[in-house]
């Protein structure tokens, strides 16, 4: 199993960026997913935005299209979100997971995690 640690959550104001980290650590990652999962209060688990560690392939949830990027660095073991143009809707506590699975699949139905982080918190507020 991976270990899993985020960081770059904060207070944001609507309209703007924040950046947030994943750095893995502990297994062989060559053949893993990295993905992105946010939860607001009262609200159930969603899956952001994924990516294949091996050859780059995305999934971004339909709300946040447009607006936020995952990428990876292999040679740090660090996948990012970055999140511009936030709303308030965007807030929540936002959690990175590692799978072997897809993208789709880990993101849409969480196939595959074996790992989780401890979370960061975005909050979007004036």
């Amino acid at each position: 199993q991976a270990q899993l640690v985020e960081s770059g959550g904060g207070l944001v104001q609507p309209g703007g960026s924040l950046r947030l980290s994943c750095v893995a650590s502990g297994a062989t990652l060559d053949y893993y997913h990295i993905g992105w999962f946010r939860q607001a209060p009262g609200k159930e688990r969603e899956g952001v935005s994924c990516i294949s560690l091996s050859d780059g392939s995305t999934y971004y949830t339909d709300s946040v299209k447009g607006r936020f990027s995952i990428s990876r660095d292999n040679a740090k073991n660090t996948v990012y979100l970055q999140m511009n143009s936030l709303k308030a809707e965007d807030s929540g506590t936002y959690f990175c997971a590692a799978a072997v699975s897809t993208a789709p699949a880990m993101c849409i139905i969480e196939y595959g995690i074996d790992s989780w982080g401890n979370g960061t918190l975005v909050t979007v507020s004036s």
